[in-house]
């Protein structure tokens, strides 16, 4: 791996320079070196300090130019001003790491984020930079204390990223004293360099990481930190605890770390669509952590409750129910057994009180019933002391029960010196055991909701329909005509017209300048209809008195357009707009469908971009607030999870004798309204409201769409977009028409029958191995692509029947850090011979560079010379392998 993109010099030094390295007690200086000399991590130790011969006993040297090597990691502890001329020195030593312990940077403003703009252009390309601003860095397992910190950590498997010194200073002492370790330690400080995105795909291969722990304040780069999370959530458990929700909060992080801190529902958004699990406590961060390390995340929200005690029970069922959580219904079958073994009083429900002289079989049996009902999802057991309790002996009879598949078991034994030795048998056995009810609830919800962030990483979505496209073509003439004419705010049929290119339906609208032109317009929609403001400047119509429904007649129409004309006149006086803010009105036919009121919407976030609003609508949508937030694109999966986020979801779905709205409509319209978010980044606000949502159809009532001025640079989506940019047709030699794209997670029932297409051979020569079927986790990874590092790009032919089948494959995966990829490319037998997998490989090779691939890397086993001589044929060159049946092959881009 190159040494000056791997993170492995700040965690695995054979040598460390301490600049600013000092002898005077207390300073932190002093204290780097005693920490680097006290915990001994197998390597060399050089102070720098020109001022002194010797720091604690050891050599010191003038600087970084006099040290008799080119050290691994040098840790800078000067004022802030000195720190660039230091970069300097290990750039010209050839130091591929450094952690700037220095404060007095972009927290104080324009002079400092000068400083690190001065560092961050010395180290480009030539090492790699922790802080400024941070305690330094902690590796237990390897020794090295390379930090400020008063004391060593234990050495655990939770890796630990904290952006605040003193937060980290805390945890540890916190963790000291429950005995919690860690893999590693690192305090970011403001991330000039390295940041948490690039310390996440580290530790996800790390080993000895089981869990990564982080303490933010603010993200860094949005689209590299959720593209991370996404990539290893799916292997260990991220869990954060994110300062800054209210906004006074987050004016103080911004303050502390000099970086925007973002909106806290959009940050909620973003973890939960990276599968990460979002917390409000440092200790929620290592309870959390040791959970998910010994108990599954439930599949559902559904909780058995067994109690000695109605009291408690009753605070855990509220403490559930407010959470957002459910009581698991029990099976008459489970009924039927529990009257069985409890007494005849127990309370024939859940929560399930087995009365307070419950002796510990009694816990036992209930337990094990419970456990095998499939609509209990997890389970919680109380126990109050009381006089006829064994609380010990109970923790031992329950601890069997620790590992129950895909249901997580949690305690609360509630007291203090009677039930200790009994809490200590249910942690051992590893079942949480809290002191109180609410706890343990509050524990199950951060499961239920950790389940549901990791479910968006694996359903498959169902397809859009094929036969659809945007009329991007349409969008762009109409965002040019109304740049052109000077304008930021769409007019409300502009607004519906964009909607309609994006097959979003709108009622019929049209514009009337005058009040005959409206009757005419009028008659030619048929009565009733209902008369807005049409205005180029004046954004919410219902503020101005410019909307009036249910109009019969042309009298009427005469009437409201009066009323509008001299509503506006009044509302452009008051706000000192110009007279021409009023053009007329539009004339909209009046729906009579009976439905719901909704909102989609978007604005743009200053982190995360443009962002995707969903909930209830109409005139009171900011008093009732009952919307969700996520982040384009969006899949029918992930529009249907927003709206489930929803009150009104319910509803939706059929109540009281009801009929359901087309829900699969509904997906498909929030799908259609990202791809729009994301084809055009120029749109900086747009509100569907109210989208009337009816058993019989969706329509959107009203529009208003803001561009954003015409000198503002366009906002980077969080997540990188589908890229439809690399869809190309081709033809093969025999006269099949076909279509080179990249792969979309729609398409796992296409790859899964690919795979049944192809010979023993074929699957030997890119598997190295029979692998006769695809399992679900193959297919995820296959499918499911983060398109910043990874592309997929499939040929795909209709068969006789109309219907889509992939025929090749080719992809990569880079590795973040290095920019080199490993590729790989597979065609059907019955396509194999025709230049597909060349052609395949040369797009690919395209798309690559394209992206910023270095170089690709690939195996070809030794007896597959078709390949060998294809490699031959793109310019790859053989590097030296050790295996004995296949080869390396790398093309450098």
């Amino acid at each position: 791996m190159d040494r000056h993109n791997s993170l492995d010099a700040f965690f695995r030094p054979t040598s460390v320079a301490v600049v600013g390295a000092s002898a005077t007690p207390g300073s932190v200086g002093s204290i780097l070196i005693r920490n680097l000399l006290a915990n001994p991590f197998g390597g060399v130790v050089y102070p720098v300090n020109p001022k002194r011969k010797a720091v604690h006993g050891v050599l010191a040297y003038p600087s970084l130019l006099d040290l008799p090597e080119a050290v691994d990691l040098a840790v800078i502890a000067t004022p802030a001003a000195t720190a660039p001329t230091a970069i300097e020195q290990c750039v010209a030593r050839g130091v591929p790491a450094a952690i700037i312990i220095s404060a007095g940077f972009s927290e104080l403003g324009a002079e400092g984020r000068a400083l690190e703009q001065r560092i961050r252009t010395l180290a480009a390309g030539k090492m790699r930079i922790v802080g400024p601003n941070c305690l330094g860095i902690i590796h237990p397992s390897s020794g090295m204390n390379a930090s400020f910190a008063s004391s060593m950590a234990k050495a655990g498997r939770v890796a630990l990223l904290s952006q605040s010194g003193a937060v980290c200073t805390s945890i540890l002492d916190w963790a000291r004293d429950r005995n919690i370790g860690f893999s590693t330690f690192v305090s970011v400080g403001t991330m000039l360099d390295v940041d948490f995105a690039d310390l996440i795909d580290y530790f996800g291969d790390d080993p000895a990481t089981r869990s990564i722990v982080l303490y933010m304040e603010s993200v860094g780069d949005v689209r590299k930190f959720v593209s991370a999370a996404r990539a290893v959530a799916r292997t260990k458990h991220i869990i954060v605890v994110k300062a800054g929700r209210h906004e006074a909060g987050a004016r103080a992080a911004a303050s502390h770390t000099g970086a925007l801190a973002g909106a806290d529902a959009v940050f909620d958004a973003a973890v939960r669509r990276a599968g990460i699990l979002r917390v409000t406590t440092i200790p929620d961060l290592f309870n959390m952590a040791e959970i998910l390390a010994q108990q599954p995340a439930p599949r559902g929200p559904g909780l058995a409750i067994i109690t000695n005690a109605g009291g408690p029970g009753v605070m855990a069922t509220d403490a559930l129910m407010l959470g957002g959580g459910q009581l698991a219904p029990l099976s008459q079958a489970s009924l039927d057994a529990l009257s069985a073994v409890l007494p005849p009083f127990w309370s024939h429900g859940n929560p399930i009180d087995i009365l307070g002289d419950a002796p510990p079989d009694r816990y036992s049996q209930a337990l094990d019933i419970c456990a095998k009902d499939p609509g209990v999802n997890g389970l919680l057991v109380l126990l109050t002391p009381q006089a006829m309790t064994d609380p010990t002996e109970t923790a031992r009879r329950l601890a069997p029960f620790a590992k129950i598949e895909g249901k997580p078991v949690l305690a609360s034994w509630m007291g203090g010196m009677d039930v200790r030795a009994g809490r200590a048998i249910l942690s051992g056995a590893g079942v949480a055991a809290f002191d109180s009810p609410e706890a343990a609830i509050h524990a199950f919800l951060n499961l239920v909701q950790y389940r549901r962030s990791q479910d968006l990483l694996y359903e498959h979505p169902a397809a859009l329909p094929e036969d659809w496209q945007p009329d991007q073509a349409r969008v762009r003439t109409l965002i040019a005509a109304v740049r052109a004419s000077g304008r930021t705010l769409l007019t409300e049929p502009e607004a519906k017209d964009l909607l309609q290119c994006y097959g979003i339906p709108t009622v019929q609208t049209l514009t009337a300048p005058s009040a005959e032109e409206a009757v005419t317009a009028a008659r030619k929609i048929g009565y009733p209809v209902a008369l807005k403001l049409w205005s180029e400047t004046i954004t919410h119509k219902s503020d101005a008195g410019g909307v009036l429904l249910n109009i019969a007649d042309a009298a009427g129409v005469r009437s409201a357009f009066a009323k509008i004309q001299e509503n506006a006149a009044g509302y452009i006086r008051d706000h000192g707009l110009h007279t021409d803010a009023f053009r007329g009105v539009t004339v909209q036919s009046m729906v009579r469908a009976k439905g719901y009121e909704l909102i989609v919407g978007s604005s743009v976030d200053v982190q995360f971009g443009p962002t995707i609003l969903f909930g209830a609508g109409g005139v009171l949508v900011e008093v009732f607030q009952d919307r969700a937030l996520g982040l384009p694109p969006l899949n029918r999966t992930l529009a249907r999870r927003l709206i489930e986020r929803t009150q009104i979801a319910k509803a939706l779905q059929g109540i009281r004798g009801e009929r359901p709205i087309p829900m699969a409509e509904l997906e498909t319209l929030l799908v259609r309204f990202s791809y729009l978010l994301c084809d055009f980044l120029e749109i900086q606000e747009i509100d569907i409201n109210p989208l009337l949502a009816s058993p019989d159809r969706l329509v959107a009532l009203d529009a208003r769409v803001v561009l954003a001025p015409p000198d503002r640079p366009k906002p980077r989506l969080a997540i990188e977009p589908y890229p439809n940019q690399h869809t190309a047709a081709w033809r093969l030699p025999n006269g099949t028409d076909i279509v080179v794209r990249a792969i979309r997670p729609e398409d796992e029932p296409l790859i899964e029958a690919h795979h049944r297409t192809l010979s023993e051979q074929s699957i030997r020569m890119r598997f190295f191995s029979l692998v006769k079927t695809l399992s679900r986790d193959s297919l995820i990874r296959l499918c499911h692509l983060d398109y910043a590092r990874e592309m997929a790009l499939v040929a795909e032919r209709k068969n006789a029947e109309g219907k889509p089948e992939i025929i090749g494959v080719s992809r990569y995966y880079m590795n973040p850090q290095t920019r080199a990829a490993e590729f790989a490319v597979i065609v059907s037998d019955a396509y194999q011979g025709q230049g597909l997998g060349q052609h395949l490989m040369e797009r690919l090779i395209a798309v690559a560079r394209e992206r910023g691939v270095r170089q690709l890397v690939g195996a070809v086993l030794r007896e597959n010379q078709r390949m060998f001589a294809l490699m031959r044929e793109l310019g790859f060159r053989e590097a030296k392998s050790t295996d004995r049946d296949a080869v390396t092959v790398v093309l450098d881009l």
